[in-house]
């Protein structure tokens, strides 16, 4: 089910800033990330991690400095940035009264990504890796809190994304999960695959560099 990225790709920040009401939350940042390269940002409660990785998936404009894919301004290419990238918000969002198979056809559609009978069977065994055979008909409001969090995790193998960006994907998972998810993201970057994340426990996964805010 991994795909193997046969492009290379960078995303690349210069004197980044951010503002959040009358506070600077950071200033001057710069950061890099390449294909096969994962980021682990880091930083107190309130440092503005989550405002970053917004600012990184162009949801929100930055204060001061550029965001850049492939040497061009994120707000230049915007289309096809967008076609590379998967965000995963701290509170993501599913479709309580759909299933789980239904929640990842919803979020495909809303993607962009033209649904078929291979994509229904690509989202079943993603769903199946996540541990949640037998319940991938399940409206998703009977799910407890991990298994809600499992069905949203399930998007990074049925959308072919380049680039992770990943805010809090750790929460809720017990220790198996959080094993597989680790699996999962070493995965995609071994096949040049890229991913930024914050997290705040100490993540199961080879190389990455920290960012620290």
């Amino acid at each position: 089910m991994s795909h193997i990225f046969l492009e290379s790709f960078m995303l690349n920040v210069r004197g980044l800033a951010c503002v959040r009401g009358d506070k600077k939350l950071f200033s001057g940042l710069d950061l890099s990330v390449r294909s096969g390269e994962w980021l682990h940002i880091q930083g107190q409660n309130g440092a503005g991690k989550t405002s970053l990785l917004r600012l990184l998936a162009g949801l929100s404009m930055p204060a001061e400095g550029e965001i850049c894919w492939n040497q061009i301004s994120i707000t230049d290419t915007h289309s096809d940035f967008r076609s590379h990238l998967l965000y995963f918000g701290h509170h993501g969002a599913l479709k309580e009264d759909l299933t789980a198979l239904e929640n990842l056809t919803f979020a495909s559609v809303i993607d962009g990504v033209a649904w078929s009978e291979e994509a229904t069977l690509i989202a079943l065994k993603a769903l199946y890796r996540l541990g949640l055979k037998g319940r991938e008909n399940l409206p998703v409001r009977v799910l407890s809190a991990g298994q809600k969090r499992r069905v949203m995790l399930a998007r990074l193998l049925t959308r072919q994304a380049t680039l992770w960006i990943l805010d809090e994907p750790f929460t809720a998972l017990d220790v198996a999960a959080v094993d597989l998810l680790s699996s999962l993201i070493t995965e995609h970057v071994r096949n040049g695959g890229m991913a930024v994340l914050t997290s705040h426990q100490t993540i199961p996964m080879p190389g990455g560099q920290v960012v620290r805010l």
